[in-house]
């Protein structure tokens, strides 16, 4: 697409704005390309649930524990092990001055809390809290607790500082010899700081366990309470539902419970009844991304959160097939039906009766009243579909039989497309399951370029919950994207009745996925780019679709142009005889590397050397090596590699459209630890599949490569059979609309995207509709690169006051920018 087109529709005379906030100038003529939108006031398009945009919580990028659960001392019960990381100890995050020991026996406080810390006599430890220490507020009231237990009579001096000083009047506490207690102290900050420590000191030997210290400004003042910001910036998005606890967290790991029967089990699956009942009661568990999950946030927490906020629950059970890369299925008839069984019980705890055995245990929590559960989630981006939808069958039956008005929803797999799709949507369809949750992490081309993606839909078929997707950045050319896709979500809302960007939260000390739509560390967080997005569309839904149409960008697609590339990622590997032929049969290169390797440019990482006539890179460890050559303006062109793999992990990386370090295609062979083969388009960074197949590449053996681009389309032989071919050829559109009613306001919501560097003048036509003729501005417009920081809101949403609406206006949308217009209907 040619982003410097210019078109002319003849439009009439704009309208005058009023602005009440600085909104972007306005674009000079030649600045500008021309739309229309046409609008059907009188025509009923599909219905929106108020459940339409939610979020999605799984505790990763540490957003639990040093996240949204208020606790500020990290490891507080000594339970951090090498089973969730490599590096820990029970005595991560504590410096211990004196003697003192960690205990694993029969002394504990209780047996699902297996170990404490047995403190010396003249002993402190001392906490070192989350990213830069425990941050404190000047003023602000701070709850201390501590289990303890002593032989003799003995006292506890706990004191808050930090290199500067004291933050806090120090407490002491006296401990009795009588087992183990609780205790409590409180702090007031003398100071603000981010970097404190908490230092617990014993006159005598003192056992403890349990060190809490917990601000007592939470979301909604709960003892065991959310961190305030946190929670604020999920409600301030007035979320329709929301999404627990994963994630991969849900189908990873052992499905055994955690007991004296199973062994104790760290890695296990997120199981629902570890996380309820006094906070020292709860299992520990190993989390999947690599630390601890102490579930002091769990699953009450989480029907109180929501709650809260307004917003449906909607929790996800494991179904005893592992994935996110372990893939198992448990054969294990007596484990299943446990699962099942606490399925239901789930839901018993969230809607019993208090007369039921766990509408009991829930109101004993603080809450009698029941949570209203609707919808519930079994399993998670399963890849294997048929084991997967076997055990679904089974829970969704029990579920049925015993709560009919529960919703039971499942999954498509990993990916948007693929053979585990298709499968599992097969599986899906032919067993008339009511939703079914699709997840994709692709692109913003990939999202500018599907904004149809629902619209060939069935109608009749098992509704769409977009549980999972974010187009793999944080500047705001990714939530525009985003918001381009948006509409098209809406558009299809008959089809696709639930919607969540994912992950929410990352702490910005401990990130293992990344983007993420909130950031914090332990004194601040911030909305990112993608927040604006998700709260503008959130909190002007509508509740029906109108009938919209619009002219679309002109597109000059051209061919497929660009140099070649040679890559590995955690390879080692040796190419040899690259040529590359032009249509008409001319060489544009040939390298048998019987010299140097001149011709090629090094971009990526790894360590590239010439041998024995071969082009060899080294390193098995190094991800994206690439080398390049050729001219960006190639195009139909053969390209042909001889490959052979040294040693490592994958196989061979093979790139075409080279425009640059971050915009090109690649056959991935023998990707994803040697398990799948698949061409990826990278744009500006961005990747997404175009086409895959399962298959490995060996180690040793000679491979012959062969791509030939002709146009848009591309052809892939491997040792001269055909393997696959793709046309790319789908517009990425960057002027997307969708217009909604909101019968509570009677306002028509026009809702426009312009994600190019050119505004957008557009006719509106509204049809026969009689309206207010000023009309509430809402914009987000930014710098395509702009980033939100702790420091920094680039992106930030502008409101004005728009006069001159008529059924027939004229309005210029700002280059880079997402637009509502909310036009009183008389």
């Amino acid at each position: 697409m040619s982003r410097t087109t210019r078109w002319r529709l003849g439009l009439g005379a704009s309208a005058v704005l009023l602005a009440t906030a600085v909104l972007p100038a306005p674009a000079h003529a030649e600045d500008t390309t021309d739309y229309a939108i046409t609008v059907d006031p009188a025509a009923t398009g599909p219905k929106i649930d108020k459940t339409m945009y939610g979020v999605f919580f799984e505790d990763i990028n540490r957003a639990a524990d040093g996240g949204l659960y208020a606790e500020l001392v990290q490891n507080r019960s000594f339970e951090y092990s090498t089973d969730d990381n490599r590096s820990y100890t029970p005595l991560t995050a504590w410096t211990v001055s004196g003697t003192a020991q960690v205990a694993d026996d029969s002394g504990r406080l209780g047996d699902r809390n297996r170990t404490y810390l047995s403190l010396g006599a003249g002993s402190s430890v001392t906490n070192a809290g989350y990213n830069t220490g425990i941050a404190v507020q000047d003023g602000k009231t701070y709850d201390f607790s501590v289990w303890a237990r002593a032989d003799a009579v003995s006292a506890l001096t706990v004191t808050l500082q930090d290199s500067g000083g004291t933050l806090a009047t120090a407490r002491r506490i006296a401990v009795k010899k009588n087992g183990w207690a609780r205790y409590k102290a409180t702090f007031v900050a003398t100071r603000t700081s981010t970097t404190g420590r908490l230092t617990v000191a014993a006159d005598a030997a003192t056992s403890l366990d349990m060190v809490s210290l917990f601000p007592r400004d939470t979301y909604r003042h709960e003892p065991n309470g959310l961190r305030k910001d946190l929670a604020e910036k999920v409600a301030a998005l007035h979320p329709g539902f929301v999404r627990f606890p994963g994630g991969c967290l849900v189908n990873t790991g052992s499905m055994e419970d955690y007991s004296e029967a199973s062994g104790w089990q760290r890695k296990r699956s997120y199981q629902w009844k570890d996380t309820i009942g006094p906070v020292e009661t709860r299992a520990t568990n190993s989390n999947f991304w690599g630390y601890n999950q102490s579930y002091g946030l769990g699953y009450y927490e989480y029907f109180r959160f929501a709650e809260d906020i307004g917003a449906m629950p909607l929790p996800v059970v494991p179904a005893l097939v592992t994935g996110c890369g372990q893939n198992k299925a448990v054969a294990d008839d007596a484990l299943l039906k446990r699962h099942i069984q606490d399925t239901l019980d789930l839901i018993e705890f969230a809607n019993g009766p208090v007369t039921s055995e766990w509408g009991r245990k829930r109101a004993e929590m603080g809450h009698p009243k029941p949570f209203h559960l609707t919808h519930i989630e079994v399993g998670n981006e399963e890849n294997l579909p048929n084991e997967f939808f076997a055990r679904f069958q089974q829970f969704r039956a029990a579920v049925q039989a015993k709560y009919p008005y529960v919703q039971v929803i499942s999954n498509s797999g990993p990916d948007d497309a693929g053979s585990t799709f298709d499968t599992a949507w097969k599986l899906n369809r032919d067993a008339k399951v009511d939703m079914v949750d699709e997840h994709y992490y692709n692109s913003p081309q990939w999202f500018l370029q599907n904004n149809d993606r629902y619209d060939s839909y069935d109608r009749s078929g098992p509704k769409v919950f977009l549980g999972e997707y974010a187009s793999q950045g944080n500047a705001f050319k990714n939530g525009l994207a985003e918001a381009a896709y948006m509409t098209g979500l809406e558009r299809n809302a008959d089809v696709v009745k639930l919607a969540s960007y994912a992950p929410l939260f990352a702490n910005e000390d401990y990130v293992q996925w990344s983007p993420d739509m909130v950031w914090f560390n332990n004194h601040a967080s911030w909305g990112s780019a993608n927040y604006e997005v998700q709260k503008l569309f959130m909190t002007n839904v509508g509740d029906r679709v109108v009938p919209s149409t619009a002219t679309g960008t002109p597109s000059l697609s051209g061919p497929v142009t660009g140099a070649v590339g040679l890559s590995t990622w955690n390879t080692s590997a040796a190419y040899d005889d690259v040529s590359v032929t032009a249509a008409d049969g001319s060489t544009l290169l040939s390298d048998d590397f019987s010299g140097d390797a001149a011709k090629w440019t090094h971009t990526g990482t790894g360590s590239w050397t010439v041998q024995d006539g071969q082009y060899v890179q080294t390193n098995d460890t190094a991800e994206n090596t690439m080398v390049q050559a050729g001219d960006a303006d190639w195009h139909d062109y053969d390209l042909h590699v001889k490959a052979t793999k040294k040693s490592g992990k994958e196989g061979f990386l093979v790139a075409f459209g080279v425009k640059d370090t971050g915009s090109y295609y690649w056959w991935n062979l023998g990707g994803w630890n040697n398990t799948q083969s698949a061409v990826e388009q990278a744009v500006d960074g961005g990747k997404s599949t175009l086409i895959s197949k399962a298959g490995s590449i060996d180690t040793g053996r000679a491979y012959d490569i062969d791509i030939k681009v002709r146009g848009r389309q591309v052809t892939l032989y491997l040792d001269g059979k055909e393997w696959g071919s793709f046309t790319d050829d789908k517009p990425a559109e960057p002027f997307r609309q969708v217009v909604t009613r909101d019968a509570k306001t009677g306002e028509l919501i026009v809702k426009v995207v312009n994600a190019q560097p050119a505004a957008a003048r557009t006719a509106i036509d509204l049809g026969a509709a009689r309206v207010a003729s000023r009309a509430r501005v809402t914009t987000l417009a930014a710098a395509p690169d702009a980033v939100n920081t702790e420091t920094s809101t680039a992106v930030a949403p502008q409101t004005s006051t728009l006069t001159g609406v008529a059924r027939k206006f004229t309005y210029t949308f700002p280059a880079n920018s997402i637009t509502f217009l909310r036009i009183k209907q008389k």
